[in-house]
């Protein structure tokens, strides 16, 4: 699919010139299509047409994978403390500058016996969509590399910001040999403190084997994790870290 969208961006424009003195609707209408068809799985996260993104993981139980992006931060350790208080695991996708500001968060993050992820450099959420091949390797290298210093071992998971794509976006974790991390239940708790409509929808979203992602760094975070937390236990949910053999897309 990724390469018959990727071709048909690159022809359309040659389709265009050909068909102008003709037939210049036409020729409209096929670029516009064609940078439709190429928008469409850039900006809508967990869309699989330019590759695969993980968004569930195989399960014969009541288990969930909470993921916490956008730290570390000042709240990381009332975080930890909220989900080892209830016995849940959890993967922490980071920005790497600020894993070079809190190299001791990070290892208690570890030491406490949750995960923790590449979720790019500086988190360039206006700009992701169309950074060039050396800019999203700059994001997701500069990630690695502070993560590297601090974490030593295989890095696995990639989470884009916004959980947007672009075309050149797989080829490169590829290379790296990381996967992307979507998600199944998307909380919507990162700009406003909407606390009945967060829980409505982790309630309303939640399966056996999926993947919830909340965020950190704002006044409610933790407030809004440890609530959703107790309701998911309530209704007989685990917290758990995958296995990466477990992973599954959409597909």
């Amino acid at each position: 699919m990724r390469s018959v969208i990727v071709g048909f961006a690159v022809i359309a424009p040659i389709v265009l010139l050909l068909l102008w003195p003709h037939a210049p609707l036409a020729g409209v209408a096929i670029l516009a299509v064609s940078h439709a068809l190429l928008l469409y799985p850039t900006v809508r996260p967990n869309v699989q047409w330019l590759g695969p993104v993980v968004t569930n993981f195989e399960t014969d139980a009541n288990e969930v994978w909470l993921t916490i992006d956008d730290g570390p931060t000042d709240d990381t350790r009332a975080i930890l403390d909220v989900l080892d208080s209830r016995g849940a695991k959890a993967t922490f996708f980071v920005k790497g500058n600020l894993v070079r500001e809190h190299e001791e968060l990070v290892r208690e993050i570890v030491s406490r016996g949750h995960s923790v992820a590449n979720h790019s450099d500086t988190h360039p959420a206006g700009k992701w969509w169309c950074l060039p091949p050396a800019g999203l390797a700059t994001e997701i290298d500069g990630c690695a590399a502070s993560l590297a210093a601090v974490v030593p071992g295989p890095q696995r998971w990639f989470r884009a910001p916004v959980g947007m794509k672009n075309p050149g976006v797989h080829p490169a974790l590829a290379r790296r040999g990381l996967r992307l991390i979507g998600w199944s239940v998307r909380s919507f708790d990162a700009v406003r403190d909407e606390f009945d409509k967060v829980m409505h929808r982790i309630e309303r979203d939640t399966q056996p084997g999926g993947i919830i992602v909340m965020h950190q760094g704002r006044e409610w975070s933790a407030r809004t994790i440890a609530a959703a937390v107790d309701q998911l236990q309530t209704r007989g949910y685990s917290f758990v870290i995958p296995d990466d053999t477990r992973l599954k897309t959409k597909r």
